[in-house]
């Protein structure tokens, strides 16, 4: 059987934001499937994240204020419930689908140094993440392919359905699809690779694919800048 055919789980989150260091997770989820068509294990969390919900954040996955008051936990034990979720896939080998994982991990990783005082390293132990990121596959393996690469895009290019967009079981569950379907595509380029080795690949795709666009951007005379730090960003230092 090949790594695509067999257990995936996939993370997830929605926002208040798209930045890392600062923004809040305000949902959650994690889909685990034993084998190719079988039926999902899905475990959601909701979060009240302490902090109001930027307009153009609810715009995007329909998360008030309000609902996320009432029906939202604290942050600080969803935060361990979530890692050590993703503990015990790490700890089983299973590999975990994140798309644009630098994102959702390392968004993760803080709000558990904001709450839990610890990093996400500390719940993974001796285990190590072996993460698959459709979007770094995708990019990769058909490189030359014009267009965006949204979750909805790359759906929409492999023949998944997505339902629900913008909800984090309904996106987690859609990019561990996408990751399938990207493995049947190029089997023969991927097939004998194990999820370990295509880990550490996706590690140089992400940090080449980065500096390319860095140097797109300085062309174009843009200042935005592109971490290189795949599937999570370190974390700053301390002020002094």
């Amino acid at each position: 059987m090949c790594w695509f055919e067999g257990p995936l789980a996939a993370f997830d989150t929605e926002t208040t934001g798209v930045d890392v260091e600062h923004d809040r997770i305000v949902s959650a989820a994690v889909v685990v499937q034993s084998s190719e068509g079988a039926p999902p294990s899905v475990t959601r969390w909701l979060v009240d994240p302490g902090v109001p919900v930027p307009p153009g954040a609810t715009a995007i996955h329909g998360l008030t204020d309000e609902h996320l008051q009432r029906n939202g936990r604290w942050p600080a034990p969803v935060m361990e419930e979530v890692a050590r979720s993703l503990a015990e896939q790490a700890a089983h080998g299973i590999p975990i689908v994140v798309m644009n994982a630098p994102f959702d991990l390392t968004l993760l990783d803080r709000e558990l140094r904001r709450h839990r005082a610890s990093a996400l390293a500390a719940y993974l132990g001796s285990a190590a993440l072996c993460v698959l990121d459709p979007w770094v596959l995708d990019k990769h393996l058909d490189r030359y392919r014009k267009g965006r690469r949204t979750l909805t895009d790359l759906c929409a290019q492999y023949g998944v359905e997505l339902t629900g967009a913008h909800d984090a079981a309904a996106d987690a569950l859609a990019s561990l699809e996408v990751v399938r379907a990207v493995g049947r595509r190029f089997a023969a380029r991927l097939e004998r690779l194990t999820p370990v080795e295509l880990h550490a690949r996706q590690a140089v795709w992400h940090a080449a694919q980065a500096r390319g666009l860095q140097a797109w951007f300085a062309r174009n005379g843009s200042q935005e800048a592109c971490d290189p730090a795949w599937p999570l960003r370190p974390a700053l230092p301390a002020a002094a």
